[in-house]
């Protein structure tokens, strides 16, 4: 009886602990490096707008085309001001078709001066392929051609590795006076 009680609290503890990971894993899978600050605003309030396209490859071919190599990647998203802040209007992530896989970024996000964040796409994701992407809408109270995106991407397998960088390209870009 004494067995069978420590037993059944045994099993509760550990699978409250399971519950507690998974949903700080959730937390982490959208934002790996710290609490980012989602504001409401008005949009139209905003003066300057930007799409950018940046790619991200969640795997590429190796050997005769056929075999894949599973790839994480890091989408940075930085301020490279040192004054004026923007916002991050959203960050949808697509596979290689054009076909929406997830929109990482679904609220406007205050990115203060010189402040980053970062998007991370599994290892185990397989959706995106080697043409995946990401587009990115931002905007600021006034012109501003302040934010750096890039997405880095790494994997190892045994003692091969391979690491690589991609920089957004502009697609829109809007300017109200």
């Amino acid at each position: 009886m004494k067995y069978s009680f420590c037993l059944i609290l045994i099993v509760l503890a550990v699978s409250c602990g399971v519950s507690d990971k998974k949903v700080v894993r959730e937390v982490k899978r959208s934002h790996p490096s710290h609490i980012y600050n989602f504001v409401d605003i008005d949009t139209a309030q905003l003066k300057y707008y930007e799409t950018d396209y940046l790619p991200v490859y969640s795997d590429i071919y190796y050997q005769d085309g056929t075999k894949r190599f599973p790839i994480t990647a890091t989408i940075s998203i930085r301020n490279t001001s040192l004054i004026d802040s923007a916002f991050i209007i959203s960050a949808s992530y697509y596979d290689s078709y054009g076909k929406l896989i997830r929109a990482y970024i679904d609220s406007t996000l205050l990115l203060s001066p010189l402040e980053s964040i970062e998007l991370v796409v599994e290892e185990k994701e397989s959706e995106g392929g080697a043409g995946a992407n990401f587009i990115i809408d931002w905007g600021a109270k006034k012109y501003a051609d302040q934010i750096l995106i890039q997405s880095v991407m790494i994997s190892t397998y045994g003692q091969q590795g391979v690491s690589f960088l991609s920089e957004a390209k502009i697609i829109k870009k809007v300017t109200k006076e």
